[in-house]
């Protein structure tokens, strides 16, 4: 069963219709006891950065995220659920997020020909290793290995965003995907059971149902 954390943000619903598309079970839940209980667990969300840690509070829900995130249960945060897995934003000055992950959410820079925020599809560069870890040569696309929300998928799809703050990782050797709307952007991130995106699968068609998938069957 796959638990999505109810803690009134928004797009939650979409992120349990791809799921259930997909034939999974999902319960949308706040109770800390189904969150246990459950094999994987989703942090998605759309809205202020401060705002979603407020509530989250409110709701008691992040000593149980911080629970099992460290149990080795799968987790993924999607768009402000990458977002608060880190440690602060420049969107709530003064807020601390879950801090699970070392990095800052910066607000993405102004520039005459981008529309902030940063709202449609973009094509991602999947980040490739070796089986120590070192990033294989961009020119390559076929060697190495890909982050595991992503096998199957190619290279460059396009995948749907929207969003005004970015990821910048602390530790580039977590980060699986990247994309580029006036800065590189840290767009997906694997830590041993933790994964996030900031785009939104559940938004992106075929690719998301696929990276979606490979969450599902982990």
């Amino acid at each position: 069963m796959i638990a999505i954390i109810d803690y009134d943000a928004g797009n939650i619903k979409s992120v349990e219709k791809a799921l259930v598309r997909l034939g999974q079970e999902v319960t949308v839940t706040r109770d800390a006891d189904v969150l246990r209980r459950a094999d994987k667990v989703v942090l998605p969300g759309v809205g202020n950065f401060g705002d979603c840690m407020q509530n989250l509070e409110r709701f008691n829900l992040i000593p149980v995220i911080h629970e099992v995130t460290e149990s080795g249960k799968p987790f993924l945060g999607i768009c402000v659920g990458l977002q608060l897995l880190f440690e602060e934003s420049e969107e709530s000055p003064g807020v601390s997020g879950l801090g699970i992950l070392k990095g800052k959410i910066l607000r993405i820079p102004e520039r005459d020909n981008l529309k902030i925020p940063h709202m449609g599809w973009n094509s991602i560069h999947l980040v490739r290793r070796d089986a120590e870890g070192r990033v294989i040569d961009a020119k390559n696309p076929t060697a190495g290995e890909t982050g595991r929300l992503f096998r199957g998928i190619p290279d460059e799809s396009y995948v749907y965003f929207v969003h005004s703050y970015y990821l910048q990782a602390a530790d580039e050797s977590i980060v699986t995907a990247t994309t580029e709307y006036g800065v590189t952007i840290h767009a997906s991130v694997e830590k041993g059971n933790i994964f996030a995106t900031q785009f939104h699968p559940e938004k992106s068609s075929d690719t998301g149902l696929a990276i979606l998938r490979n969450f599902a069957e982990l």
